[in-house]
């Protein structure tokens, strides 16, 4: 595994181009999984892990790593599954979501892929079959299942006595002439688009909502077309990173590439919180990043956007 997290300049050459990486991993057996490689800090052989009494079920304690302690889960057990074998070969998985740097407990990691956002469907409706998944994806004439690590992470912190949807600061004040405007939110998340028009509405903006990048692009040009233009009164867009079809760094580029939106204000809003961000909204011309999700940081930013257009 050495070097498996090296090139970062090579990674950030995928924004805009509607595609990510998905680091490659198994839990027993062939059957791989995905996880975007951009929510990964590091890949480390598993190490002696120091028990937690009281612990939730799928803990496997604390791994000690280069002076910093770091929680680990067994992403299998916590996903329906059986726990992961512990063995030789095994690995930890450490990544970064939503401000929170995680551990997960895998059998063992295959490779780094490089997919197109269009080749990945949401996954199965029904049944227990796609309740961990986030999505699916055909690689290799294998179909790879993109597991939802935000939904393992919640049901453990609400095991724990914690709600991730209860965000710190309390309610957001109405702003003055909000009403005047509003913000596209663009999410392939229910939750997350709850979180966001919530938030907004509070503020006292109009909140228009779209699942996927294409869905927003197509809204954006249709505004831009009407007579007049009903693109006067958009304040910004709020967007999501991973969505499949057209993803939130494709839709800011090519918003920034149409001449009749390339003024629009993009804040791209995601639990893609790790170091590799700031540089991929540079190279999209995105005006804003926020790691998801506190509501008043939100209501900050979109306050001060408010306040550049007199609102």
């Amino acid at each position: 595994m050495a070097g498996i997290m090296s090139s970062v300049d090579q990674r950030t050459q995928l924004a805009g181009h509607n595609r990510m990486e998905l680091l490659l991993f198994r839990f027993e057996g062939r059957q791989r999984y995905g996880i975007n490689v951009f929510k990964v800090r590091e890949v480390i052989p598993a190490p002696e892990l120091s028990y937690v009494p009281h612990a939730h079920p799928a803990s496997c304690g604390i791994a000690y790593i280069r002076g910093h302690t770091l929680s680990v889960l067994d992403l299998s057990y916590a996903t329906g599954n059986g726990p992961v074998t512990k063995e030789e070969g095994n690995y930890i998985i450490v990544t970064e979501y939503n401000r929170q740097v995680q551990g997960f407990l895998v059998g063992g990691v295959d490779r780094i892929v490089n997919i197109n956002w269009q080749d990945v469907l949401p996954p199965p409706s029904g049944g227990s079959a796609g309740s961990y998944l986030t999505a699916v994806a055909r690689y290799d004439g294998q179909m790879i299942q993109i597991v939802d690590v935000e939904k393992v992470l919640a049901e453990v912190q609400r095991a724990g006595g914690a709600d991730p949807e209860v965000t710190e600061g309390g309610g957001v004040d109405r702003a003055e002439g909000s009403e005047a405007y509003k913000v596209l939110v663009v999410d392939d998340s229910a939750v997350a688009r709850g979180q966001i028009k919530r938030t907004l509405e509070e503020i006292g903006v109009r909140v228009v909502t779209k699942n996927n990048g294409r869905e927003a692009l197509e809204q954006l040009r249709a505004w831009k077309d009407q007579d007049p233009s009903g693109l006067r009164d958009l304040l910004m867009v709020v967007s999501d990173i991973e969505m499949p079809v057209l993803d939130g760094y494709t839709l800011t580029r090519s918003i920034r590439q149409d001449p009749g939106l390339s003024g629009v204000h993009v804040l791209l809003h995601s639990s893609l919180s790790g170091v590799f961000n700031t540089e991929m909204v540079r190279r999209v011309g995105a005006d804003e990043f926020l790691a998801k999700f506190h509501s008043q940081e939100l209501a900050e930013r979109v306050g001060a956007r408010l306040a550049e257009r007199g609102g």
